[in-house]
């Protein structure tokens, strides 16, 4: 991904598929969160939910994509316009992930086995947000970053040297290449102007000035 396509540099998502089950009044709501990259595959799980919880009620819905979290959608799916879809799509998106980033490529569908009680549009509305966010509750969030990678040519005597000296600065550090004249040590870095520059500054420092960085690419990589 070039570093123009996107703002953010950073963003949270949900480690792995889960499900969460409440009951409120008798009624069921069973909330399954998906990582998600593509409307497509948001609309494929929602589908498949129709089909495994065929006899529910709702299956209501909302999503938010993309690092700049610029693709949002909901669907009440039945319920009373404004009640579901918007709720769960406000709990995902105020989330707070506690982890200095905002959350996206995320689905949650609410499935509504209704118990015989009305809820009211109240009460509808915090049913179904309270729903998405005791699910996020039980899940686990990743961290997200889009990291710059640039190429530093090693003499192979020094290679083994200056990627210790990398590693303990804290630099991310990418396979090398070991090429016949020398090695190429690849170093991933947060995608910033200002992370561009302390790695130029440290790598003249601990190549004498030798040492020449060039980009390779950017990408996004999930981070433990």
């Amino acid at each position: 991904m070039d570093s123009t396509d996107s703002r953010a540099t950073a963003y949270s998502t949900v480690n792995r598929d889960s499900v969460h089950e409440v009951e409120i009044k008798r009624s069921r709501f069973i909330t399954y969160l998906f990582r998600v990259a593509t409307e497509a595959q948001a609309r494929d799980h929602i589908a498949a939910l129709r089909k495994t919880h065929f006899d529910a009620r709702h299956h209501c819905s909302a999503f938010i994509l993309g690092p700049d979290r610029m693709i949002q959608r909901s669907n009440d799916d039945g319920e009373p316009s404004g009640t579901a879809g918007i709720p769960m799509l406000e709990a995902l998106a105020k989330r707070d992930t506690g982890q200095g980033t905002e959350l996206s490529d995320v689905l949650a569908v609410c499935v509504r086995y209704f118990g015989g009680i009305k809820l009211g549009a109240g009460g509808l509305v915090r049913a179904y947000s309270d729903s998405v966010s005791q699910a996020l509750d039980h899940s686990i969030l990743l961290r997200r970053q889009r990291l710059r990678i640039l190429a530093l040519p090693a003499p192979h005597a020094l290679a083994a040297r200056w990627e210790n000296e990398l590693r303990a600065a804290g630099y991310q550090l990418e396979p090398s290449r070991w090429e016949a004249e020398h090695a190429v040590l690849q170093v991933g870095i947060d995608d910033t102007a200002i992370h561009a520059e302390q790695l130029a500054g440290f790598t003249a420092a601990m190549t004498s000035g030798a040492g020449r960085l060039s980009p390779v690419d950017t990408r996004w990589v999930d981070l433990s």
